[in-house]
């Protein structure tokens, strides 16, 4: 597996890895860097209220540990209508201003950290990628997600290889919502809020039109004493802004992908 995808690597003349702060990019990107050196790679980590800032401190850890050459963007997706309009495929617009931005500012190969679970999956994002000529080194080299993970061990990255999913923030918001910054700040607060709160194996603060649901996993929710709801939802509600303070904050079991809704093209 990793020989595959050394060797995928190795074909490129020089490259840009688009490092989200998720374990698939940051393990590609130590792989990367490791193999051919800072003078053949560079790592792009684009910063934006959608962005946890626990991501991008991780990246930027991970370069002074691995001695990267990285780059710090604003890939400007908020001044795209398209995108803070927030429709089904939002990611394709988000994608896009990522890896245009990157082009625009390195002529290497640019390189994302998908995988081949992503392929049986709605990503829109890698119809942007392939409108920008993006290669995936794991589709190529035939890594799924748990692959990576295994990757990542061997590599001696337990931190990075038991690192949750964390898609990005704007996914916690219901289709046809218009992203709002100040809306993804009170979601990732309201998220570390029940992190800490309950020590959930998952959690998302999604916005809905029928209000604030927080999706927690099944044990989570199971071992939630029912007379705890009412003093963590007035805490939650605390942390909204104006616009939503008043929105039904209700739990509900964690599920992958709920906040999008409509059809999909």
């Amino acid at each position: 597996m990793r020989q595959k995808l050394e060797a995928v690597l190795s074909s490129l003349e020089a490259s840009a890895v688009a490092v989200s702060g998720g374990v698939d990019s940051m393990t590609l990107a130590v792989v990367a860097n490791r193999l051919l050196g800072r003078e053949r790679v560079t790592m792009m980590h684009a910063v934006s209220p959608a962005v946890p800032p626990e991501a991008t401190e991780r990246v930027r850890y991970f370069a002074r540990r691995e001695d990267w050459d990285l780059r710090i963007l604003d890939a400007g997706e908020f001044a795209d209508e398209n995108y803070v309009a927030n429709p089904v495929n939002r990611c394709f617009f988000c994608k896009g201003n990522l890896y245009g931005t990157i082009s625009k500012l390195s002529d290497r190969q640019v390189l994302s950290g998908a995988n081949t679970d992503d392929l049986g999956e709605y990503r829109p994002g890698l119809d942007a990628a392939r409108n920008h000529q993006v290669r995936h080194p794991y589709l190529e080299a035939g890594i799924d997600k748990k692959g990576v993970r295994a990757l990542a061990r061997e590599l001696g990255l337990g931190d990075l290889a038991e690192l949750p999913a964390s898609p990005c923030l704007s996914s916690r918001v219901e289709t046809a919502i218009a992203i709002d910054p100040e809306t993804l700040t009170a979601i990732h607060a309201i998220e570390r809020l029940v992190g800490s709160e309950l020590a959930p194996k998952t959690v998302r603060c999604r916005v809905r039109k029928s209000g604030i649901v927080i999706e927690l996993d099944e044990q989570s929710l199971i071992g939630m004493a029912s007379d705890r709801q009412p003093a963590l939802s007035g805490t939650i509600a605390a942390l909204l802004p104006a616009a939503l303070v008043n929105q039904p904050i209700s739990f509900a079991p964690y599920r992958n992908g709920s906040a999008f809704v409509g059809a999909r093209p």
